[in-house]
Order: C-alpha cells, then structure tokens, then sequence
C-alpha cells in the first residue's frame, strides 16, 4: 500500500498556522474534518493527541507523524501540513518538525495503519525527497511533489 496515493488535494495544508504541535494535530484533525473524511472529529482528535501523549511522533530529519486509531473514521485517512516555521515536536534527533503527516484509522484496521506509518518514514528517509519538500510553498506544490513520489 503506497500511502501517497490515499492523500487527496484538500487534505494537504501549506502554511500551517499551528505554531506548536498539539495546534497543528488539531489543525490537521480539522482539514479531514472539513474535507469530510471523520465521521467523530472529536474522538479522532481525542485518540491521535492521546497517542502523542504517551510519545512523540516526531521521527527524525525533520518529520512528525501524529496518528491514532478511532471509531471516528470509516477508513486510513492522511491530513499533511507544512508549518510557516518548524514546529517542535520533542523529536528523537532533536530536531523541529517541518512536515507533519496526519494519520487516523479505525481501531480495527492495524495492519493498514502500520504499513502507512512505513511508508512515510521510507519515503521520508530519501534525501531529495526531503529538499524537494522544503521548496514547495502551496498547498497544491505539496500534494504534486508527494504524487510525483508515489510508487507506480
């Protein structure tokens, strides 16, 4: 499963106003919302900052990846945003986070969770991926760089 593929256009937010990372989940939480993907927002938003609560999401070189599992979504949804400045997210390498992506899937669906969770931190590993990243500015830049690196 190539979690690039399940990121539609308005589901992808450039600049984020959230200037810290319980801001930004929420901020994030709100895009699928207003995009029609949650069935319970609150509860969504509940289970993913209860999640970062217990440990941060922030996995490295810059990239947060808040998630959670609810029975207030249908299916694994992806909300993306790049904040105006990095935010920090208590990180392993220390680093702020200039690229959060937002996950949620239903309490029953694991596997499907697990493997997008991979899959953004392979794609993230890639160096020109990253730079390619830090040169979008709009929201619809974003969501063609990550299409771009979708795998066939």
């Amino acid at each position: 499963m190539d979690v690039i593929k399940l990121i539609q256009p308005e589901c992808v937010k450039v600049p984020l106003q959230a200037t810290e990372r319980f801001e930004a989940i929420e901020e994030l939480v709100g895009v699928l919302a207003d995009a029609g993907k949650l069935t319970d927002p609150k509860r969504v938003l509940q289970s993913i900052i209860a999640r970062e609560k217990t440990r941060s999401t922030g996995i490295g070189l810059g990239l947060a990846v808040p998630h959670g599992k609810s029975d207030g979504v249908q299916g694994l949804t992806v909300a993306i945003g790049k904040p105006a400045e990095p935010i920090e997210f208590e990180s392993v390498d220390g680093r702020p986070c200039k690229l959060i992506f937002l996950l949620a899937s239903p309490i029953d669906k694991t596997g499907p969770h697990i493997q997008a969770l991979a899959g953004v931190s392979r794609l993230w590993q890639t160096e020109a991926f990253r730079q390619e990243i830090d040169k979008t500015g709009t929201s619809e830049e974003l969501h063609e760089t990550l299409q771009r690196h979708a795998a066939p």
